[in-house]
């Protein structure tokens, strides 16, 4: 900067001519431009650039000195690998690598690491090999634990069971058979003093035919009707039910106590029953009830005790075969197999199953009162 002004001063007091006060300007710059190019800019430019071209200068020339060093390592390394090579294959040759791939020298480490890394994988695939033989042994467990938990899920969560309904009604009548020649064994399933498997598939059968076919069907018949609650219970308890068409009368109907031409007597009778163990009560054993209801109520009282006591019938029609069929001198797994051989060649259990889809299709097409 000094040099600059010293110049530019030089030059301002050097030019003399009369018109020096309006061209001074001018003139100091057309000088200005020219002395860029003249000599003495030339000679002040190197020191301007003189420091970072000498510090480049250095860098190249101490990069070129540890590339050649390593370039003689290099080679020095090659020929003694070279000579091996030869004088154990003879004729095999070694290319050199490219100098640029010399400051990544990690290379020559890296065929430790693959190395390492080999025996890694190699013990990963030993202890795949362990776990595949323990998974092998621990199979019939893990099955063990899946069947348990699917008939977990299929007892609280029904639609998830993938058992077949007519598999479960199957279950269902064998429990029955033997119920009928041990009146103990339902109650036995229930309080859970019976654990084996068979005992616990049909328990779960039972609580499948009452709470997924039976019951919501039930609950859904109840929540569309006006029925009132004492007509309800008198169904309930009467297992046997006979519905009668009489004269026509405008009375209030007995069931949903709306004025109705009703022209239905409902008959109920029967035993009272235990819903679980299906035991008999005799207490008021030939009592009924006659009840006068319209022409809904009336087909509406047919849907609803048909799904409500079916199970109680089947109870009662299983007995019936042990009784007619005979129980003979042979343990009670036997007899039960040669019942329930005889009922399903004979087509009674699939008959007693479409009654039940049937009762079931009547429930879930019944129309809503209008």
């Amino acid at each position: 900067g000094k040099r600059k002004r010293l110049n530019t001063s030089v030059l301002y007091d050097s030019d003399e001519s009369e018109d020096s006060d309006i061209l001074v300007r001018n003139t100091f710059a057309k000088r200005y431009c020219i002395m860029d190019e003249d000599e003495s800019s030339e000679e002040q430019q190197p020191d301007k650039t003189c420091p970072t071209e000498n510090v480049s200068a250095n860098k190249k020339e101490k990069i070129h000195a540890t590339l050649k060093e390593l370039a003689r390592q290099r080679t020095t390394r090659t020929s003694s690998s070279s000579e091996h090579y030869e004088d154990s294959n003879g004729e095999e040759e070694i290319e050199e690598e490219p100098l640029c791939h010399f400051p990544l020298t990690p290379t020559e480490g890296s065929e430790t690491d693959s190395d390492s890394m080999k025996d890694f994988i190699v013990e990963e695939e030993d202890e795949d090999d362990n776990t595949e033989h323990m998974d092998n042994k621990n199979q019939p467990q893990q099955k063990e634990l899946n069947t348990s938990n699917s008939e977990l899920l299929a007892y609280y969560v029904p639609q998830l069971s993938r058992c077949d309904h007519y598999v479960h009604f199957k279950r269902i009548v064998k429990a029955f058979l033997i119920n009928a020649i041990d009146d103990t064994f339902l109650s036995s399933l229930y309080d859970g003093t019976r654990q084996k498997r068979y005992a616990q598939d049909m328990l779960l059968s039972l609580h499948y035919l009452d709470d997924r076919f039976i019951q919501p069907r039930l609950e859904n018949l109840i929540a569309r009707s006006r029925w009132k609650d004492r007509y309800k219970e008198r169904v309930d308890c009467y297992p046997d039910v006979r519905i009668t068409l009489k004269n026509q009368q405008n009375v209030a109907c007995q069931a949903c106590e709306l004025k109705r031409y009703c022209k239905f007597n409902v008959l109920l009778f029967g035993k009272l029953y235990n819903s679980r163990t299906l035991e008999a009560d005799d207490f008021m054993s030939d009592d009924t009830q006659v009840l006068k209801v319209g022409v809904v109520c009336a087909n509406r009282t047919r849907v609803y005790h048909n799904l409500k006591h079916f199970k109680y019938k089947l109870y009662v029609d299983c007995t019936s075969v042990t009784k007619s069929e005979g129980v003979e001198d042979e343990p009670v797994k036997d007899t039960v197999e040669r019942l329930f051989s005889h009922l399903e060649d004979s087509g009674w259990i699939q008959k007693r199953y479409n009654d039940l889809e049937e009762y079931m299709d009547d429930a879930d097409n019944f129309q809503e009162e209008k």
